[in-house]
């Protein structure tokens, strides 16, 4: 009985914390293969830069107009997707017919008569 308990827990350890560390893993080892020239990213440090140059180990970025620098892939958190552009169009919203706003404060003293 004792050596099920002992199983069963390593069972649970493994379902609940290995396997779904291994798959974020390979989940940011995938993005970071895919790291291109253009891309927008984050480090692990909150810097936002954009890709300017890729090799084995390092990835060089621009973080401002003419500032290189150099990180490890490991150190890029994520990989930032442009917003699809707003609508050409402004919506402009019609105006609203002026109403008397009502205080949702309601006066409870008690009168000293």
């Amino acid at each position: 009985m004792p050596l099920l308990l002992i199983v069963l827990l390593f069972g649970v350890m493994y379902f609940m914390m290995i396997r779904p560390q291994q798959k974020r893993r390979r989940e940011a080892q995938a993005m970071q293969a895919a790291l291109g020239p253009g891309d927008e990213i984050v480090t692990i440090g909150g810097l936002h830069a954009t890709v300017v140059a890729v090799d084995d180990e390092v990835v060089t970025v621009e973080i401002a107009p003419g500032v290189n620098a150099r990180y490890a892939r490991p150190a890029i958190a994520r990989v930032v997707k442009p917003e699809p552009a707003a609508a050409a169009e402004p919506v402009v919203a019609e105006p609203a017919a002026e109403e008397p706003v009502q205080s949702p404060v309601v006066e409870t003293r008690k009168s000293k008569d």
